[in-house]
């Protein structure tokens, strides 16, 4: 990520959940990620749980897994190869129902019931668009700003007027509201709500426990106890992951499963009123 004008340590902040975006983005990669869950598996075990991918398509996604150190490659024999989740690449996976909720809740309504999965694969679009992550730092951060305010910190070496592409985007995609042009932007209340997401993307990121997720400096409760956040690393050996709340006002851990994601079945809970549409798919 470019450098900007945010301090240092939240710059290093979201240049790290920037990078933990990048590394699950890439079409399959949380699909693989799934279906790895569990003891390691052979490749031909792997080929089957995700026999949609063409041959010749896997085995660069999984070198892509293990080189983020998401993945770990084990070969017991030059004939026995087995691959499994790494302990960061296990830490990472309850982040994902805070994703399907957030994504039942704001994204607009399908025409069909979507499988979990699907929900993720969405979501992980709108919220890796270029300089989302900076933007959305800043409008959290501050309330609202202006066009020229937000080229300034976000893209402090850029043309001021380059802002503008990706909040038009941000607006287009209902994570950023404004009152029309000249106005200050703001988070909507997509955006606002990608609190529980972006703080846990930040604790795995930088290496915390996902319980000190509520305790982010910009994306924490106001009532949670502030974070030490580590501002230098971009990848720590992350402890052992506790289960984290399905939403940042609930204490129970999430009831999915990893199957679940596959499925159309998604995990009852109790939903509020919606307006028509939401931030676009």
């Amino acid at each position: 990520m470019a450098t900007t004008g945010l301090p240092p340590e939240t710059n290093a902040d979201v240049s790290r959940v920037t990078e933990a975006l990048a590394m699950i983005t890439p079409r399959w990669n949380v699909r693989i990620m799934l279906a790895v869950s569990g003891p390691p598996l052979r490749y031909s075990e792997i080929a089957g749980n995700v026999s949609w991918l063409q041959s010749g398509q896997l085995h660069p996604k999984l070198q892509a897994l293990c080189d983020a150190g998401l993945i770990q490659r084990t070969e017991h024999t030059p004939r026995h190869v087995t691959y499994g989740h790494t302990d960061r690449g296990a830490a990472l996976l309850p982040v994902l129902p805070l994703i399907v909720t957030w994504a039942e809740e704001h994204l607009e309504k399908a025409d069909r019931p979507l499988p979990a999965i699907e929900q993720i694969e969405d979501s992980l679009t709108l919220l890796t668009r270029r300089h989302a992550a900076a933007i959305l730092w800043v409008l959290k951060s501050r309330g609202e700003a202006s066009g020229r305010a937000l080229a300034r910190i976000v893209m402090p070496s850029s043309d001021w007027t380059s802002i503008y592409p990706p909040l038009r985007q941000l607006v287009a995609d209902g994570l950023v509201d404004t009152d029309g042009i000249g106005q200050p932007y703001r988070l909507s209340d997509a955006g606002d709500g990608l609190a529980p997401v972006f703080g846990a993307l930040s604790a795995w990121s930088a290496g915390h426990s996902l319980a000190q997720a509520a305790g982010h400096p910009v994306w924490g409760r106001p009532d949670a106890a502030p974070s030490q956040w580590v501002s230098n690393q971009a990848r720590l050996q992350t402890p052992t992951a506790v289960p984290v709340p399905v939403r940042a006002e609930q204490n129970s851990p999430p009831t999915w499963q990893n199957r679940d994601l596959f499925s159309h079945a998604v995990p009852a809970r109790p939903m509020t009123a919606l307006p028509v549409g939401g931030p676009r798919r």
